[in-house]
C-alpha cells in the first residue's frame, strides 16, 4: 500500500446490507408459549406414528408452527423458482429448523418465531434441494423415517418427487405424514377460538355490505367489491377461496366466480363470505331474492330454515356426528324436502391460505361418520343447500358451529330464511 493511502473498504451489496441490518419487530399472532405447546403436541403425534422427522411444506403447517405468512408460495411459478421453503421437525428436538429462500430473509425474521432459519440461494432449483438435505444430514436429522405432507398441493408433484429422491439418497425412508399436523390443528386453543369469533364478526360485516349493495342492474362483481372493501376496513384479510356472488340460473353452480353479469329482478342471489383474522376463517352464506319471490319458493325456504332451530336444540360438546346428520335428515324428511337437497353437511374451519379454506375433516349426509364426535375445540360450518321450486335456483345457507368445553352454539345471528330485497 502506498504511503499515505487509505485502505480500500468493500461496500456492502444491497442484499448484504439487508441481511446484516434489516430486523423488523416480530409480528406473529400467538404467544411463544402457545407455539411451544403446538410443537410438543406435534412431536407426540410423530412418536405415535413412528416418524423421526417431519418435512412441512404447506402454508398452513408452516404458519401453525411458526407464524410464517406470505403472499406468494411459488406454487405455479417458473421451474427455476421451486417451492422449497419448509419446516423440519425432529421428534427428539424441542426446536425446528425453518428453510427459506434468501429472498425471504427479512420476512423469515419478523413473521415467524423461528430461531433457526437457514437460507438457500437463488434461483431455487436443485442447489436449494441439495442445501436442505446437506443441512439436515449435518444436523444429524437424516437418515431416518421422514414424513412428507403428500396430500398438500405444495410442492407440486415434480418438486415433491425431486425432494423425495434427494431425501432417499441420504438414506431416509419417506412416508406420508400429512395427518400429523392436521390432527393437532383440528382442536383449537382458546385464543384460536377467539380469532374465529372475530373472523365471524368480520363475515357478518361483509354480508351486510353485500345486502346493501344488492339491487337490480348491479353486477355480481360490484356486490363482491363492496363486500371485500367492508371486511378490509374491519381488519379482514383475503380468504382462502375467492368468495362467490352468483345470481339467477348461475346459482345452480354455486362454486362459480362473481362476474360482470347484471343481477336482475326476480332472481335469487347467493352470497358466500368468509371473514378472516390472522388467517383463521369463518364462513357465512345466505340467499337473497331480488323482489318478492313466488309463494312456493318463499314457503319452501321457510321450511328449510326450520332445521337451524332443530340443530340448536341438540348442540353440545361430544355430540356424535351421526346424531347431527340423522336429526337434520329426519327433519327434512318430515318437511317433505329431503329429496330436493343439493348438499347437507360441513367441514372443519381454522387456519387457511389460498387456494382453499376447506379443512381436512368433513361430514355429510351421504357418508357414514362412524363413531366420530364433535370434540371441544372443533369448529365446523354447516351447509343447508336445497334446490328451490320452479327451477329457480338453490337456496344456499351456511353458518358456523363452535364446540367448547362448556357448550356449543351456532355462531351467526342472521335470519336463516330467504331475504327479500324489495327496496331500490
Amino acid at each position: 500500500m502506498a504511503e499515505g493511502s487509505q485502505p480500500r473498504v468493500r461496500r456492502l451489496s444491497g442484499l448484504e446490507h439487508v441481511l446484516q441490518h434489516a430486523w423488523p419487530e416480530m409480528e406473529v399472532p400467538f404467544s411463544l408459549g402457545e407455539y411451544r405447546q403446538r410443537l410438543q403436541r406435534v412431536r407426540e403425534e410423530m412418536a405415535k406414528a413412528g416418524i423421526d422427522m417431519l418435512w412441512l411444506t404447506s402454508p398452513e403447517s408452516q404458519h401453525y408452527l411458526s407464524g410464517y405468512a406470505a403472499e406468494w408460495y411459488q406454487s405455479e411459478s417458473p421451474k427455476d423458482w421451486m417451492p422449497l421453503s419448509g419446516i423440519a421437525v425432529h421428534v427428539d428436538h424441542d426446536d425446528f429448523i425453518f428453510f427459506n429462500s434468501v429472498a425471504e430473509a427479512v420476512l423469515s425474521r419478523y413473521h415467524t418465531i423461528a430461531r433457526d432459519v437457514r437460507l438457500f440461494p437463488r434461483p431455487q432449483h436443485s442447489p436449494g434441494i441439495d442445501f436442505i438435505v446437506n443441512e439436515l444430514r449435518a444436523q444429524g436429522w437424516l437418515p431416518g423415517r421422514v414424513g412428507f405432507e403428500l396430500w398438500s398441493y405444495r410442492p407440486n408433484r415434480a418438486v415433491s418427487e425431486l425432494l423425495q429422491a434427494a431425501f432417499e439418497r441420504a438414506g431416509a425412508e419417506v412416508v406420508d405424514g400429512t395427518d400429523i399436523v392436521r390432527s393437532v390443528r383440528s382442536i383449537k386453543s382458546p385464543q384460536e377460538l377467539a380469532y374465529i369469533e372475530i373472523a365471524d364478526r368480520i363475515a357478518h360485516i361483509g354480508m351486510e355490505a353485500a345486502r346493501n349493495a344488492l339491487r337490480p342492474g348491479v353486477t355480481e362483481l360490484e356486490v363482491y367489491g363492496e363486500m371485500v372493501a367492508a371486511m378490509a376496513r374491519a381488519g379482514g384479510e383475503n380468504p382462502g377461496i375467492t368468495m362467490p356472488v352468483v345470481s339467477g340460473s348461475k346459482t345452480f353452480s354455486y362454486h362459480a366466480l362473481a362476474s360482470r353479469k347484471q343481477i336482475m329482478p326476480g332472481e335469487l342471489v347467493i352470497v358466500d363470505v368468509a371473514g378472516v383474522y390472522h388467517r383463521y376463517h369463518a364462513d357465512l352464506a345466505r340467499t337473497f331474492s331480488i323482489g318478492e319471490p313466488h309463494p312456493d319458493i318463499r314457503e319452501f325456504c321457510e321450511r328449510q330454515a326450520g332445521v337451524w332451530d332443530v340443530i340448536r336444540g341438540i348442540l353440545r360438546p361430544e355430540l356424535p356426528v351421526a346424531e347431527l346428520l340423522d336429526t337434520v335428515k329426519r327433519y327434512y324428511q318430515e318437511q317433505g324436502i329431503w329429496e330436493q337437497r343439493a348438499w347437507v353437511g360441513g367441514y372443519e374451519f381454522g387456519v387457511a391460505f389460498p387456494p382453499d379454506w376447506v379443512g381436512p375433516f368433513y361430514y355429510d349426509a351421504g357418508t357414514d361418520p362412524g363413531d366420530a364426535v364433535f370434540r371441544p375445540g372443533m369448529v365446523v360450518n354447516h351447509e343447508s343447500n336445497f334446490f328451490t321450486p320452479h327451477h329457480s335456483g338453490i337456496n344456499f345457507v351456511v353458518d358456523m358451529l363452535m364446540f367448547r368445553e362448556d357448550g356449543a352454539y351456532i355462531m351467526g345471528n342472521l335470519p336463516f330464511t330467504l331475504t327479500v330485497i324489495d327496496e331500490w
